[in-house]
């Protein structure tokens, strides 16, 4: 880690309404290590995902600028690929290995079917999916969805993982099942993954820095906290709650306890 892969300056989002102008981020300076997973956390309503519809080219700053490896994001591309929270983002037409290839033959990537459908195997066999690729969408719970969405994106290669509150609606075990497969993706893959969350636990659990986002309205980052604790992380370990207790004062929270 140390290189910069993506770089946010002074990056600004509002909207304009009739009467008033909807400030959404605000002075976001953000630098994106090669290989780190950077974790973005704040209550609902903070500009999270308007952060990272940003760094994905889904959308553009009102000002200031978003860059990879130096050049500025201008349009979605496949060196960055996004996961939702949504468990309805894969095609319910298609089987997991079909939907799983799809990214292939759009990008025309593998030089024969027989090869994307190796490609395809290979990597729902890194996200423990062996066995279930040609079920359908609808056959599979929540978490084994999330399980092809994230074979689907693997798929090719990108540098970058966007993960927009993927684990969000799962129920707790399978959160903590599919947060250890991620840490075992991103061992295997090297790939940069920001990961939008609002909880904390997540965060701790998974990322090597911690973007702490300002309440709703305040559109900007507090601060940015370097998580140094040993792998693998469990709550309850060493210096776990020092962290925690850090992150929480940043929070906007006065209802939750």
């Amino acid at each position: 880690m140390g290189n910069d892969l993506i770089q946010l300056k002074s990056v600004e989002k509002y909207y304009r309404g009739s009467s008033k102008t909807l400030k959404v981020l605000e002075n976001i300076n953000l630098h994106i290590q090669q290989g780190e997973i950077l974790a973005i956390l704040g209550p609902s309503g903070c500009g999270k995902t308007t952060l990272l519809r940003q760094i994905a080219g889904f959308d553009h700053p009102s000002s200031g600028g978003v860059f990879m490896d130096g050049q500025e994001i201008a349009k979605p591309e496949v060196k960055r690929m996004m996961i939702f929270q949504d468990f309805n983002q894969l095609f319910p037409w298609k089987t997991v290995i079909q939907n799983t290839i799809y990214p292939l033959q759009v990008n025309r990537l593998g030089d024969s079917e027989a090869t994307r459908r190796e490609i395809a195997l290979k990597y729902l066999n890194l996200v423990e999916l062996s066995g279930f690729e040609d079920s359908y969408p609808h056959q599979l719970s929540g978490g084994m969805k999330q399980k092809a969405a994230m074979a689907r994106a693997l798929v090719i290669k990108p540098k970058v993982l966007l993960m927009d509150e993927p684990f969000g609606s799962l129920d707790a075990l399978t959160r903590l099942s599919l947060q250890n497969l991620l840490l075992k993706v991103w061992r295997e893959t090297g790939v940069t993954i920001v990961l939008v969350t609002h909880d904390i636990q997540e965060a701790i659990i998974l990322s090597d820095r911690i973007a702490v986002m300002g309440g709703r309205g305040s559109g900007g980052i507090k601060r940015i906290i370097p998580n140094q604790l040993p792998r693998p992380r469990a709550v309850g370990a060493e210096g776990y709650s020092e962290v925690y207790d850090q992150v929480y004062s940043l929070l906007d929270i006065h209802s939750e306890h």
